[in-house]
């Protein structure tokens, strides 16, 4: 079960990108992830373990959003891209050559945050 550590990892650039915006603490409503197909990483079990991660935290209600990307590869024989298929071992459908490029599936990042910033209450007008 990686998605903990994925998770911990998410949680560690989140805290990065907070102490970007020192001394204002963005609220965040929303993570944007691309995850792909072929990283093995269950995307209802991600969610499951982000909001036990930042439950009692800065970025507690925070949505995590996760967008699929599916699985791309290339044969390096001849050079056509196709969707591999786990019934036919992810081979080429042209030639049956094993999968070995693959052009998308294995990404895992964060596309964009959606946040604001609240005001501290001491510059708020009178």
């Amino acid at each position: 079960m990686h998605e903990v550590d994925m998770t911990k990892c998410l949680v560690l650039s989140m805290n990065e990108w907070r102490q970007q915006h020192d001394p204002d603490v963005p609220s965040v409503t929303r993570v944007n992830l691309q995850v792909g197909q072929f990283t093995c990483v269950e995307p209802k079990q991600l969610e499951l373990t982000w909001r036990v991660a930042i439950s009692n935290s800065w970025l507690e209600g925070a949505e995590l959003s996760i967008e699929e990307i599916p699985l791309v590869a290339r044969c390096i024989c001849c050079h056509k891209t196709y969707s591999p298929a786990v019934d036919n071992a992810y081979k080429s459908p042209c030639c049956e050559h094993p999968m070995e490029d693959i052009v998308a599936g294995r990404e895992l990042r964060i596309k964009s945050v959606d946040f604001s910033f609240t005001p501290e209450p001491s510059t708020l007008p009178a």
